[in-house]
């Protein structure tokens, strides 16, 4: 009973204990954004080293939409850009100096580039 479920007692704060089994408590920070189109959408794209080694990645933030739209599209610039990296918190970020190429990438896909 009540085991499945994700216990996130930190978004739970002023609540009180209830003993009813089908109470779900609604939790305000589940709710995704919805994903802007590409042309309502301007993204940042920077050179980055800090904490990283030494190390330089491509940085690409201010996405507005859904986790998955988010990395649908850090999919598609990490392959056409032959390298890894990562997305999340709405920001992609990909490994080594493309920058350039990642403008163009962006561009082309509708997207308002800084």
């Amino acid at each position: 009973m009540g085991r499945n479920k994700k216990n996130k007692w930190k978004g739970r704060e002023g609540v009180v204990y209830s003993t009813n089994d089908d109470f779900n408590y609604d939790y305000e920070g589940d709710r995704e954004e919805e994903t802007l189109p590409p042309e309502e959408q301007v993204l940042r794209v920077g050179l980055d080293k800090k904490a990283r080694g030494g190390k330089q990645v491509t940085l690409i933030e201010g996405f507005v939409g859904t986790e998955e739209d988010l990395k649908d599209l850090a999919r598609n610039l990490k392959q056409s850009c032959g390298v890894g990296g990562s997305a999340k918190n709405n920001e992609i970020i990909v490994q080594g100096d493309f920058r350039d190429k990642i403008r163009e990438l962006l561009i082309q896909k509708g997207y308002s580039v800084r």
